[in-house]
This record gives structure tokens, C-alpha cells and sequence, in this order.
């Protein structure tokens, strides 16, 4: 049985959120909340997440839009 992750690109699309948003929401996930980095060639890194960290991603989102206050959301310049 394999294991699949999902890029935070990929969930920021799927879910409709701003990706540099969700960044910052997703800062607080730690790896047994289902959140990775996956590196390649070179430096560069992307988060990734399980199911679980999915899962736990929407529960921050919800907590971040009922109270804005507890996060500066990003806004576009």
C-alpha cells in the first residue's frame, strides 16, 4: 500500500485559499499533524501534507476566518 501526499500548491487550489495564505496558516502543522518537506535537487523545498494534515489544515483555516484576528492574513499588493 503506497503513501500520497499532496503539495500545499495543490491544496491551496483544491481548497480555493491563497497559497502564500495558507502558508502562513500552515506554519503551525507539525509532522504528526501530517505535514512535510520534501526536498529535490538543489535547495529547494515544498510542503507537502497526508490526508490527516489535510484534514487539519481545514480545522486551522476555519479558526483563522471565525477569528482574523489570531493571524494576519496575507493581502496582495
Amino acid at each position: 500500500m503506497g503513501f500520497a501526499l499532496t503539495t500545499i500548491t495543490q491544496v491551496a487550489k483544491d481548497l480555493g485559499e491563497n497559497e502564500d495564505w495558507l502558508r502562513d496558516v500552515a506554519n503551525e502543522i507539525e509532522i504528526e499533524d501530517g505535514a512535510i518537506w520534501v526536498y529535490g535537487v538543489g535547495d529547494d523545498g515544498v510542503q507537502a501534507f497526508t490526508d490527516f494534515g489535510i484534514e487539519r489544515l481545514i480545522e486551522l483555516i476555519q479558526i483563522y476566518k471565525q477569528n482574523p484576528e489570531l493571524l494576519k492574513r496575507w493581502t496582495p499588493e
